[in-house]
Parts: structure tokens; sequence; C-alpha cells
């Protein structure tokens, strides 16, 4: 008869700890069966919708909240996990049959005539049961409904889900997206100088250096040239457009005069005359005679030549040989002049901006301008891939530099802090209910059954030593209560 009593309080424990997975199960056979009682006309027919269904559906694309869902899967890790849980279970009913089992024994020796002890282990083992059973509900509860039974405030986390997102969304909001917690905890971290220090080691800096790199490439490699060089093109073309060139070429003109820049630009065309002079005088004497009257003897159209070409070779050997020959001071007052008017004669400075007009709407300079970006790309490309090239040397010997200074200046350290909690706090408080609505809408978008499962195989195991505690703070406190009552009424 023992038996047969044990056999029956198993089997209805079993059923408890099965009645989430049986409710399941007995949903799908009810599906299975009415399918079957289905005409298998009216099966074809709901066969024949399926591929257009699909159709549809891929149309459509996925349904909303399928990405959390998918994010939110049952996984082989939180399968352990349940294994875990299923085992903490057995240990706390193996519990709960044990102080039933000793409830029974305890019981059977007090009605047996067995006095004393056997009405204390009785008592304590009767309230062990129910705080077994009470803690066994109380945990159920929060994953599905006990034995299946509609009871109100059961099943919470299925039937809450969305609100148990919501005020997880504002308790975020709350007590970790304001600005004082942000700031505190920038201020906290000493981020400027953790970041000097990280920088200043050159393999941190060689790392940075080549993460920019491929950004850089990323980037060139992204924009196409042709409205690169729309853009360069417009740009330099509107800005030269904008500011008027006489003045400044006028300023730089005369500084050039005034320093005797000039002087070397004509040392070196006084030179490069003479060369050509000498290398063609027959040409230049031949048309001094080509330009002489026809009624004039040749003889005399020679000398002419000779005496023309001879006159002009001293000219320029002159020039070339005297630093302070009268027409090199005639170039300098015209240079002179000639920068004064830039920067104050109304009729030049016009007319430099016709000229100026004239030479960016010709053809020939855009094409330069174009050119100019595509060299420019070129250069860039190929330093960004070069780990020993100019440009990415100076990167990292500049990165390497501001670490130094940040893991060292308190000042600068306190400048970087400051932007940075600036920046946070901007973001979290511009953006506080953007991001507390993620995460009510992601908990909103999971499945109910399957957040129901996740978050039981992740605490389930620490919940089930809450149903054996309360076995065991059970049977003491009835133990307290029957040694207290029995005392009063002996």
């Amino acid at each position: 008869m023992r038996t047969s009593r044990g056999r029956g309080a198993r089997g209805r424990v079993e059923r408890m700890e099965r009645t989430g997975s049986g409710e399941q199960g007995q949903d799908e056979g009810a599906v299975q069966k009415s399918e079957q009682s289905q005409d298998p006309s009216e099966r074809t027919a709901e066969q024949s919708q399926v591929p257009s269904e699909r159709t549809a559906e891929r149309v459509r694309g996925p349904r909303a909240g399928a990405g959390p869902l998918a994010s939110f899967a049952y996984t082989a890790a939180d399968e352990e996990k349940q294994r875990g849980v299923r085992r903490m279970k057995l240990t706390a009913t193996g519990l709960l049959l044990l102080v039933a089992l000793v409830y029974v024994l305890a019981t059977w020796a007090k009605n047996s005539g067995v006095g004393g002890w056997p009405g204390y282990v009785a008592a304590a083992a009767e309230a062990g049961m129910v705080g077994a059973l009470a803690d066994w509900f109380a945990v159920t509860a929060l994953f599905r409904r006990p034995l299946g039974l509609p009871i109100p405030h059961t099943a919470i986390i299925p039937t809450k889900k969305d609100q148990l997102g919501q005020s997880l969304g504002s308790f975020v909001g709350e007590n970790f997206l304001s600005g004082d917690v942000i700031r505190d905890r920038i201020h906290a971290l000493g981020v400027g100088r953790r970041v000097g220090v990280w920088l200043a080691e050159p393999a941190h800096a060689d790392r940075v250096t080549a993460e920019l790199a491929t950004a850089l490439r990323g980037a060139l490699t992204v924009l196409r040239d042709s409205d690169v060089q729309a853009v360069v093109g417009e740009a330099i073309t509107r800005r030269a457009n904008a500011v008027e060139v006489g003045p400044g070429l006028g300023k730089m003109l005369e500084k050039i005069v005034t320093d005797g820049g000039h002087r070397k630009v004509v040392d070196l065309v006084c030179v490069r005359a003479h060369d050509w002079l000498v290398e063609h005088g027959d040409s230049v004497m031949n048309a001094v005679q080509g330009g002489a009257p026809g009624w004039t003897p040749r003889f005399v159209d020679k000398r002419v030549g000779e005496r023309v070409y001879k006159e002009l070779l001293r000219f320029v050997t002159e020039m070339r040989d005297m630093p302070e020959h009268p027409a090199r001071g005639s170039i300098d007052t015209f240079l002179t002049d000639f920068a004064s008017d830039l920067q104050s004669d109304a009729d030049t400075r016009a007319r430099v901006e016709r000229l100026k007009s004239e030479i960016l709407g010709r053809g020939e300079v855009q094409d330069v301008i174009a050119s100019a970006w595509s060299s420019v790309r070129t250069m860039i490309l190929s330093a960004a891939e070069d780990e020993r090239s100019e440009l990415r040397m100076r990167a990292r010997a500049s990165l390497m530099s501001l670490g130094a200074r940040l893991a060292s200046d308190e000042r600068l350290q306190g400048k970087l802090d400051g932007w940075l909690e600036d920046a946070a706090v901007y973001v979290v408080t511009t953006y506080r209910a953007e991001i507390t609505s993620l995460i009510s809408e992601t908990v909103a978008g999971w499945d109910a059954d399957q957040t129901s499962k996740k978050i039981e195989a992740h605490i389930g195991r620490d919940l089930q030593f809450i149903r054996i505690n309360g076995t065991v703070v059970g049977a003491l406190a009835g133990l307290a209560i029957y040694t207290v009552s029995h005392a009063l009424s002996g």
C-alpha cells in the first residue's frame, strides 16, 4: 500500500514538472488530429496555397520582429544550462518527496502509539511540504501556469513580457542614461590618460596608423574620380572668381622686387639670351637683311645686319655681366610700377580680372585641375599602402607624440575628458527616448515562449534553491510552531 502511495505521489509530482511541456504537446496533438480529420480535398487546397503564400512572404520581406527573434533563439548553450536546471528540479522535487515520506512515516508512528518525537517530526515534515509546494508554485508561476490552471497572476514572464521590456527600458533610461552618471563614469575612467598611454606604445601607434590607412584607401576607392574632379574644379573656379587676384599679385610682386628675388630670373634670361645669340648669329643677321628695303645694295644690308647683331650681342653680354646695368634698373622700375598698379590702378586690376576669367574658362585649365586630382589620389593611395611611406611614418610619429602628451599633460587630459563627457551626455540626453524604446521594442519582438525558456535556462537553477530553502525553512518553522504549541498546551 505504501508502494502504491509512493508511486502515486511521484506520478503527481512528475505531472507537475511536465505541465509546461505537456500543454504544448497537447496543443500540437490537437492540431495534428484536426489536420488528419480534414477532408482530403481541403488539405489539397491548403497545400496548393502554400507556394503562393511563401512567394508573397518573400516579396513582403521578413516579418516584424524577425530580427530580434533570430538573435534571441534558443541555442545549444541554453539547452546545456536547461539540463542543469532539470537536475536541480529533480533535487528539489526529491527533497519534497523525502519530507512527504518522512511525514507519512512519522504520522504512522504517531498513530501507532509511539509518543514523543513522531509529533515533532510530522509537524516539521508537514510544514516542509507546505513550504516546498508554495515555493514550487511561486517559481513555476514565473514561467508557466502551475498544473495548467488559469490562475490569475501566473505565467508572468510570457504574459507580461512587453510590460517587463517597457519597465526595463525605463529603468535603464532613468538610472544609466543620465548626464550625471555618464559624466561620473567617464571621469572615473580617465579616458584621456588611458588613450595617451595606449597611443604612446609603438605597436599601438602602428595599429592605428594601419587602420587610418585602410579607412583612407576605402574612402578614396568609394569616391568616383569624375565626381571629385567636378567638385574640386568647381570649388577652385568659384573661389578664384570670388577673390580679386590683382592686389594679392601686386603685394607678392612688390615683396619679390624689394627682396631682389627677381634678379635671379633676369640673370637666367640674360644667360639664355646670350647663349642663343651666340649659336644663332646667322639667323639674326639674315632676319635683319631680310627686312631691309629692296633698293639698298646687298653689301650694305650685310654690313647693317652684322652691326645690329654685334650691338645686340654686346648689350646682352653687358646685361649678363653687369649687375648695375641701366637696363636692369629699368626692369626694376617697371616691375615696381607694375606691382603698384596691380594694387591701386583700377584699369590694371580690371584687365587682370578679365585675363583670369579667360584663363579659368579654358578647357585646358579644367583638364589640368582634373589631372591634378588624379595625381593626388594616386599619390595618396600609394603612400597609404606603403608601410614605410613618408605619409604613414609622419602619421605614426604624430600619434605617438600625441599619446606622450596625453599621458603626461593633465590639462590636455582634462580637455579630452571634457569633450568626451559633453559628447556622451549630448547623445544620451538627445537620444534617450530612442535608446529606451529600442530596448522595449526589442523585448516586444521576442517570442514569449522562447523568452520564458531562455530566461529559465539562465536563472532557473538558482530558483530551484528557493524551493529547497522553502522546504528547509518551512520544516524549521513548523517544528518551532509545534514545539511552542506543545509547550503551551502541556
